[in-house]
């Protein structure tokens, strides 16, 4: 089954998944706030009474705690659990469709992973995609097509530059429509997935933005002048081109 199966157990994946997506709720709350992810500890933020270590395990502290403080009773936010388990998921899929990656590439792979769930829910919450995180994408990015050759680095660079200075000529034309956040995301995230698999993922991010944000704006009965972040849907059609390549390549030529 490949080197990370012998040496990597499947619990010892979800354990890191569930464990990474709560630190990611710290990330996606406290970052666009202005405030340090490491201090304080956590706490309840109704009451800001702090967290005991039992209080902080992920989903099944949740579930014991019935989605309440267990100070104040104030209701915890739902997304939180959400974020663990989808953490946990998205590894999982790594790990088992991805068997061809060394250890230190699924290591890369799990941290660009975090980044992308990170941005998603940062810019359903503010419309923005900060900056420190964005610059992180794309060193993970330089890191792996250096190291693994999964890109070469000559793809990374041309995924990037042709991806950025797409957007980039869009927001020009269009700037209502397109934000130097998704420009210097989009550039980013060329530089992780390479060409051509950074073409897979902004025709995937168009597809599912016309398909979700229609469906959106439809049900909430808003107009195309309210704003709808692009980064969750670039975010998704990364994962879909790490995670599912082949089979997007295969329903690709099946369609077309």
């Amino acid at each position: 089954m490949g080197e990370i199966m012998a040496y990597i157990p499947v619990f010892f994946v979800a354990f890191l998944g569930l464990v990474g997506g709560s630190f990611l709720n710290v990330v996606i709350f406290r970052l666009p706030a202005g405030k340090s992810i490491i201090h304080p500890r956590s706490h309840c933020p109704h009451c800001g009474y702090f967290l005991r270590a039992w209080e902080l395990i992920p989903v099944l502290s949740y579930l014991l705690l019935l989605g309440r403080c267990s100070k104040c009773l104030g209701r915890i936010f739902w997304r939180y659990p959400a974020v663990e388990v989808l953490t946990a998921l998205l590894f999982l899929f790594a790990y088992f469709l991805l068997t061809e990656r060394t250890i230190f590439g699924l290591a890369l792979d799990f941290i660009f992973i975090s980044l992308l769930v990170a941005l998603t829910f940062i810019d359903i919450d503010t419309y923005r995609l900060p900056d420190r995180l964005v610059i992180l994408v794309a060193a993970i990015g330089l890191i792996n097509a250096i190291t693994t050759g999964k890109p070469t680095v000559g793809q990374s660079l041309l995924g990037a530059i042709f991806a950025g200075a797409f957007f980039f000529l869009i927001a020009y034309i269009y700037p209502q429509g397109m934000g130097l956040g998704d420009v210097k995301f989009v550039t980013a995230l060329g530089l992780y997935l390479g060409m051509p698999r950074i073409l897979g993922a902004v025709f995937l991010a168009s597809l599912l933005g016309i398909l979700i944000g229609g469906l959106w704006l439809k049900l909430t009965k808003k107009s195309l002048k309210n704003p709808i972040p692009f980064g969750p849907f670039l975010a998704a059609g990364a994962l879909i081109m790490i995670l599912f390549q082949e089979q997007f390549l295969e329903l690709y030529n099946f369609i077309f």
